[in-house]
């Protein structure tokens, strides 16, 4: 007997835009029930790949075959109705739409030929999500109330509403907290299980190892590797092919001691109801100082109160001793604070303009003459900041929507840079950020420190916090269970502490 076709088989894909050839010549195949893992840096051509796959695209040349069979994408509804869906990492929902309306939203169900509304959409929505082990999720509430999990759980279940048989997942636990990471991997392990493939990208390689079973690897537009067993094939052999050179997925050197200055940065008694409690924390000159917890903890809220972004409820905090207007953005600023935010994307960068623009827009007093804008001090300032950091291209006219993850990253750090910043607050510094980049931006960070320059950092992934900082603040529940120097702690430590700790006395 014939074996089973591929429920997927993709061959010679092609795929050119004007001045770049996006995918040269690449090949993947997928079969029912598996994890198919899709690695790669931040343009190797994984997005135009899914893009082809999901009908967005038209490769140039190539064939895909389903089932055994030659079909053409030529939409996304041509693939949804084959039984390929898409999840995008930024979640394509309505906002003001209900969870129903979401998950049904181009293909309401219908009986006897006229569409249903209402009761039955909510029905048919409430038994897919019990099906995903979500039965909490109210059918008829506004998607955009939700959580960043809970709406992933939204687009699933739109995906299993069309009986799909292969879902692309595109870096889905960016997003979320360990407890959230397990249950998304419960619900694979449950589709996997029914025969349903999944094609799965993500930056981080320790969830490649636990939920994939093959992996293709991409470089630079086409498959250097492709069938590897996840499970033991070695980080290093993973990350050579990814980059094409061997790197070593290591954090810089801390400096042997503490930095002995007065602290740049005081917070005494910040705190905001419901969000977190009262805090007290400084940061020195040259130190890094990293808040660990769970999503939902408050880190991200501590970080917009410091910044004056959110007004606090009680306390305040100093830079250099003075105490800064609560709840005013412009006075952090002045002060010399500087926020890299976790949506970069939607919250830092103008993503229509240059690169140029999005390193000085705050510093545009800096090149204003009588009025008129020094056009060619602007230039030449944000391109000194952008070289200073090694961001590519070297080319600050470029629009900053075309870098990649790390180097628009580091579009905004540059833009502290300019500003003279002496505070800088990271929240997320390294999401959707690629292996190698992910190694540039720590040791930029290490070096603007070991440079005089106070950094206090979240993160999501604990051994980057343990990796970066040098004293690690944990958090629960909006309060501090937990502080130690980074060297004193480990990511099985500090997971008990956030998952079980107590207020430290």
């Amino acid at each position: 007997m014939a074996p089973e076709p591929p429920l997927l088989s993709m061959t010679g894909i092609t795929k050119s835009f004007p001045g770049v050839r996006a995918l040269d010549g690449v090949d993947l195949d997928v079969q029912a029930g598996e994890v198919h893992c899709l690695l790669g840096q931040n343009g190797a051509g994984k997005s135009t790949l899914i893009k082809v796959l999901a009908g967005a695209h038209q490769p140039d040349t190539g064939t895909i075959r389903w089932r055994g069979e030659a079909v053409t994408l030529r939409s996304p509804i041509a693939a949804m109705r084959l039984g390929i869906a898409t999840i995008y990492q930024e979640l394509d929902l309505v906002e003001h739409l209900s969870v129903a309306e979401n998950v049904f939203l181009g293909h309401e169900p219908t009986s006897a030929g006229f569409v249903v509304r209402g009761r039955a959409a909510r029905a048919s929505t409430a038994q897919l999500l019990k099906r995903l082990g979500h039965p909490e999720i109210d059918p008829a509430r506004p998607v955009g109330e939700l959580s960043a999990a809970q709406q992933q759980i939204v687009s699933m279940a739109r995906a299993l509403s069309h009986e799909v048989r292969l879902i692309v997942m595109d870096e889905p636990s960016a997003a979320l907290d360990p407890d959230e990471v397990d249950n998304l991997f419960r619900i694979v392990a449950d589709l996997t299980a029914e025969g349903v493939a999944v094609v799965y990208i993500s930056h981080r390689l320790e969830e490649i190892r636990r939920i994939g079973d093959r992996v293709t690897v991409l470089k630079d537009g086409r498959a250097v590797a492709g069938g590897l067993p996840a499970e033991s094939t070695p980080t290093r052999e993973v990350v050579a092919l990814m980059t094409g050179r061997n790197v070593e997925y290591v954090f810089p050197e801390r400096p042997v001691s503490a930095p002995e200055a007065e602290p740049v940065l005081t917070v005494e008694g910040l705190s905001r109801q419901g969000e977190f409690a009262p805090l007290d924390l400084q940061v020195r000159p040259g130190e890094i100082v990293g808040l660990a917890g769970l999503v939902g903890s408050g880190r991200s809220e501590i970080l917009e109160t410091i910044y004056g972004a959110r007004r606090p409820d009680t306390g305040r905090v100093l830079v250099d001793g003075r105490p800064l207007k609560p709840g005013s953005v412009r006075a952090a600023v002045r002060a010399g604070l500087g926020l890299a935010p976790e949506e970069r994307k939607a919250q830092a960068l103008l993503m229509l303009e240059s690169v140029t623009r999005n390193v000085s827009v705050s510093s545009m007093s800096r090149f204003s003459r009588g009025g008129w804008l020094d056009r060619g001090a602007e230039l030449g300032a944000a391109h000194a900041a952008t070289r200073e950091l090694s961001l590519r291209p070297d080319n600050p006219d470029v629009p900053v929507r075309t870098l990649s993850g790390g180097n628009q990253q580091k579009a905004v750090l540059a833009r502290w840079l300019l500003r003279g910043c002496r505070v800088l607050l990271l929240d997320e510094p390294t999401r959707g950020v690629d292996v190698g980049a992910r190694a540039e931006l720590y040791a930029v960070v290490r070096r603007l420190a070991d440079e005089g320059l106070a950094v206090l950092l979240v993160s999501s992934e604990v051994p980057e916090v343990l990796g970066l900082a040098d004293r690690v603040l944990v958090l629960r529940e909006g309060r501090v269970v937990h502080t130690a120097p980074a060297r004193e702690l480990d990511e099985h430590r500090v997971l008990d502490l956030v998952m079980e700790g107590s207020p430290a006395s």
